[in-house]
């Protein structure tokens, strides 16, 4: 068998920095896995979208997306498992999370912008209606705990809940609460800040309206980082087993 053709699918945007984000990915993969066949595709907002990136692909010539998306949720249970199905030699890989590895990396966004052990971490993630999603950032957000000893809550841009500012104001309640709240485990620091952990890719939509939520600050999203290719990578090469033999 042919090596398949990694079809990088990311969701898209309209912010040109977070564009740009996402095409270096797209480059540093390529770049890992030198003469490996590297496709774009997107299922929102920017072209060429993904069915049609499926359907062009050479008769016969094996392909994995890889979804560039952090957990599941239904661009990958409902677009990507769509867009394989329609074509015969195509599968799925995994999304990129949840990966200690990227617990890791928002441990170092948050180390890069000063938050101290005193600070409260809203762990802010796309959000998704699919339980599924959810689920992966709690367990996101448990690797993260590992790592560090504050309080953190996971939440949401959209679709589910709690959303972002309703855990932004929640941790400043339990800041003002006193002994209340500061008595539970990992309740905020008096005096400490409540900040957000971008749980994001790159600039964009949702990266915008954390700036709106009543934090005190928000980290940058996860890219730029070569850890985050080598992820991708790892998806693809572990969809492979799936193909016959």
């Amino acid at each position: 068998m042919n090596t398949p053709i990694l079809i990088a699918c990311s969701h898209g945007t309209s912010n040109a920095q977070g564009a740009a984000e996402v095409n270096a990915l797209r480059d540093a993969i390529a770049a890992l896995r030198p003469g490996l066949d590297v496709r774009e595709s997107y299922v929102d907002v920017q072209q060429p979208d993904l069915v049609d990136v499926v359907a062009a692909l050479p008769e016969g010539e094996p392909a994995v997306v890889v979804p560039l998306l952090l957990s599941v949720g239904y661009h990958v249970k409902v677009d990507i498992a769509r867009a394989v199905k329609s074509r015969q030699g195509s599968l799925a890989a995994a999304p990129l999370g949840p990966d200690p590895r990227l617990a890791a990396l928002l441990d170092q966004r948050l180390r890069e912008a000063g938050v101290t052990d005193r600070d409260a971490v809203v762990l802010a993630a796309a959000g998704s209606s699919n339980p599924h999603a959810a689920r992966s950032v709690e367990e996101l957000a448990d690797q993260l705990r590992e790592l560090r000893p504050n309080r953190i809550v996971p939440a949401y841009g959209a679709s589910a809940q709690p959303s972002v500012p309703d855990a932004v104001a929640m941790l400043r309640t339990e800041a003002a609460g006193g002994a209340g709240a500061g008595e539970s485990a990992g309740a905020v620091d008096d005096g400490g800040r409540v900040v957000i952990a971008s749980y994001l890719l790159a600039p964009g939509y949702f990266h915008d309206q954390l700036a709106k939520a009543g934090a005190d600050l928000v980290t940058e999203p996860l890219l730029p980082s070569p850890i985050v290719a080598e992820i991708a990578l790892e998806r693809f090469d572990a969809a492979l087993a799936k193909f016959p033999a």
